[in-house]
Formats: C-alpha cells, structure tokens, sequence
C-alpha cells in the first residue's frame, strides 16, 4: 500500500498534477486543504484572516497525520508549507510513503501566483515586485524540507501530462 505525496511551493501545480496522477493509477485523491475546509467548515482564506496561521498549521498537522494513518493507496496533494511545521516531513519518511518534490524555478512560481494572488493567503497583499523576493525567500527557507522527498521532479516548461508520466515512471 503506498500513499503519493506531492510537495512543493504554492503555484506549482500540486492540486492538478495529484488528480491527473490518482485518475491515471485509478487511486483515491485528497488534496489537504480540501480536507481541512471541511474539517473545519472555514476556507484555508478564513482560517487564516479570523484565527491566523499558526492556528491553521496545527489544524492542518492533525489533519496531514488523519490522512496519513489512513489504511489505503491514495494521491495527496499538500501545502507548500506543509512539509516545514510541526515535523510533519517525517511523515513523509515512511516506508509506505512516495513523496515526490514539485521543483518550478523562482520565475515560473511568480508569473503563476501574480494571477492566483486573490486566492493565496500568503500573498494576497504583496505587489508583484514584493512577490518576487517573497518566493525567493520561502524557497531557500523551505528548500531543507522539500528535498526530504524521495523524488524530485522538475516541472518548469513541461506539460501536466509529461509530468505525470515521469512521476508514475518512477513509482515502478
């Protein structure tokens, strides 16, 4: 029984990529933020703007270890914080796990979340060229976690597709 994990920083891709992947191997799909709204009945949005993020990522632990205990082969798809708080990396590390690291350069994050910024929480109020450094920091602050993954893919210029058949090429 294996459980995919998909990680890597918002924009890059995690959500479309794990339901293309779970329809194709014919798996179960969670997205984590999904579960958490519902767990919670708030938006990931809400979460953040009435009860704050440190609030949300101990929610967002406990509901990352439910789905991790589950006793079934699913496709997840995380937060792009989700690997940095509360060890969850190590969540990542067992034997049933298959993590896999969605690499997109520093470029690509930005053009995508310029569009996305509305619905980020993170990055809703930075203007564009705040946006820039904002990625480039994160990225090197999350780099540690994100390369705890048994595999990385690197996602800049290929189609979801093509990504997705490297990352089922590589479950064997």
């Amino acid at each position: 029984m294996n459980k995919i994990v998909l990680i890597g920083y918002m924009g890059v891709g995690k959500t479309v990529l794990g339901k293309k992947i779970s329809e194709n191997l014919k798996l179960a799909y969670y997205d984590l933020d999904d579960f958490i709204e519902k767990k919670v009945n708030l938006s990931v949005e809400d979460i953040f703007k009435s009860k704050g993020e440190i609030y949300f990522r101990r929610i967002e632990r406990d509901c990352f270890e439910e789905l991790m205990l589950k006793d079934e082969s699913f496709v997840l798809s995380v937060g792009g914080g989700t690997p940095c708080y509360y060890e969850n990396y190590k969540l990542l590390q067992d034997e049933n796990v298959i993590s896999v690291y969605l690499k997109a350069s520093i470029t690509m994050l930005v053009e995508r979340l310029k569009t996305e910024k509305k619905t980020r929480p993170l990055v809703a109020q930075l203007t564009d060229e705040q946006l820039l450094e904002f990625v480039g920091k994160h990225l090197f602050e999350r780099n540690f976690y994100y390369n705890k993954a048994k595999y990385t893919v690197e996602v800049d210029g290929k189609s979801i597709s093509k990504i997705s058949e490297e990352i089922i090429s590589l479950l064997g």
